[in-house]
């Protein structure tokens, strides 16, 4: 399949939306001594800026290389969308056979210490079409159920022995640039404007911010779609009779199904009385519920809301506050119509809403859609994955997504796309990687997000330990170096 073929298959030629531009550098109108006195603070040889499974990976790569780490992340803890989201599970980290685990490294090292800690199930043992995966089975075999708490220790823990110095509450404001090269970053901390100097930066923002400030350029979504994928509020419930929940569901598994792009799955029995009630109104047809590690704990991700552009703060705090009160309505449907969450609580919402789609920064590569389907494992290759294209919301209109299971048993992804155009000293770790959209919506979840940032931060280590900068290292220098850190390339 080409990538005309992909678009039309995904509905692009029925796109009403114009194509969206690439995006310019802000970081001449980011004048951060403009807002006052930037205090000399921290200096290290490698700043991570983003302290999500990518950036931790990342920071801790690097660190266990010998290299002096600065992460910074604008929360009060670290693991991103996994904790602070509360997104979950984990995706699958095995090829499409469902046969190997193929994503190994520092993401099988924080899975082992879940689960040394009664926070996660391996997921070897977690098979497609069950609880664990909301009963999907198409690009869902071998997740891992975590528990988000006990994860915001196993990364606390893995930065500290690693030598890495987290700093929480930290938020960007500009790079400090020599001509194109990335010195460091200004961030606003609760004790004011501080200057975090090094000698080389890594992006793992998600967004791309600390890349589009610094110069290089962007594109927003989906240019040849006009749109961009919506985003979620994900939730986590419990006291949950999951054996009266499962037994209303597996009656029904024979029913699954999509039509044209919109997903018949979980619950959808259960949907269709609430509409009929006039009681729904969510962007849905089904339900997606994940059995969780502890027996009556289920995470929920069904929150829908189109357009948002996360760039922008007005309209990430409507889409906060719009989240929101989709999950009241859910959790008035699950109490009046979900068989065994009749008295269900509400643990918590994600404190952050769940992006699945921002800017992608343009590198000299851009990896194609195309690649992933045909399995294309590229020379300078940094990790395998056989996770599936998912572009939610592909097909326009409220529920309309496509789903796309890799056909090969498995693909790469190419060193290149971590190098940003326009900008030295720079790498690009998680899903601001150098991508088209729909191949972004791939490797965009959190394992390979976590084995693109172990990558980063070895290549960061080895350039700065060798003096090269990131577009001229050896990629010969840098196969051995992954495979020392355990990371698995066939």
């Amino acid at each position: 399949m080409n990538r005309r073929d992909f678009l039309g298959k995904v509905g692009a030629a029925a796109a009403a939306g114009a194509a969206l531009p690439v995006l310019g550098s802000c970081s001449d109108k980011t004048a951060a001594g403009a807002l006052g006195t930037v205090k000399e603070s921290y200096q290290s040889d490698l700043l991570v800026v983003g302290g999500g499974p990518s950036g931790v990976c990342a920071a801790v790569a690097a660190a266990r290389k010998g290299v002096k780490v600065l992460l910074v992340d604008n929360g009060n803890c670290l693991g991103g969308m996994g904790t602070k989201g509360l997104v979950g599970p984990f995706m699958t980290c095995y090829d499409a056979a469902g046969e190997n685990m193929i994503i190994r490294g520092l993401f099988e090292e924080i899975v082992d210490r879940l689960i040394a800690e009664g926070g996660a199930i391996h997921p070897s043992k977690i098979r497609q079409g069950t609880e664990f995966t909301a009963w999907i089975s198409e690009g869902h075999d071998h997740c891992t159920p975590f528990d988000p708490e006990i994860l915001k220790k196993v990364y606390d823990r893995i930065c500290a022995e690693a030598g890495v110095k987290v700093l929480f509450n930290a938020n960007f404001v500009s790079p400090i640039m020599k001509g194109r090269k990335i010195q460091g970053a200004v961030l606003l901390t609760p004790s004011g404007l501080e200057a975090a100097r090094a000698r080389m930066v890594i992006d793992a923002t998600g967004d791309g911010t600390v890349a589009y400030r610094a110069g290089a350029p962007c594109v927003f979504g989906d240019p040849e779609s006009g749109r961009v994928q919506p985003a979620s509020l994900f939730f986590r419930i419990n006291n949950v009779d999951t054996y009266r929940l499962i037994a209303d569901v597996v009656p029904h598994l024979p029913e699954f199904r999509r039509v044209n792009g919109v997903s018949y799955r979980c619950l959808h029995w259960r949907v269709a009385e609430a509409e009929a009630a006039g009681e729904w109104d969510l962007a849905r047809k089904s339900v997606n519920i994940w059995r969780s590690v502890e027996k009556d704990q289920w995470v929920v991700n069904c929150t829908r809301i189109h357009g948002v552009d996360a760039t922008d703060c007005e309209n990430l705090t409507a889409a906060e506050v719009e989240g929101r009160r989709q999950v009241e309505e859910l959790m008035n449907f699950f109490h009046k119509y979900v068989p065994g969450c009749e008295v269900a609580t509400l643990m918590g919402t994600g404190s952050i809403m769940g992006i699945r789609e921002s800017r992608h920064v343009q590198g000299d590569f851009v990896l194609p859609v195309q690649d992933l389907i045909d399995g294309v494992i590229p020379d300078d290759n940094i990790l395998l994955s056989a996770n599936s294209i998912d572009v939610h919301g592909a097909m326009g209109g409220p529920a309309g997504g496509l789903y796309m299971p890799i056909k090969k048993n498995m693909y790469g992804v190419p060193y290149r796309c971590l190098l940003p155009k326009d900008v030295e000293g720079l790498l690009l770790a998680g899903r601001c990687v150098s991508a088209d959209s729909p191949a972004a919506g791939a490797i965009r979840v959190m394992p390979p997000a976590m084995a693109i940032g172990q990558a980063a931060g070895i290549a960061a280590a080895l350039c700065l330990n060798n003096g090269t900068d990131p577009k001229s290292l050896d990629y010969s220098d840098l196969r051995p170096a992954l495979l020392e850190q355990k990371v698995y390339l066939g």
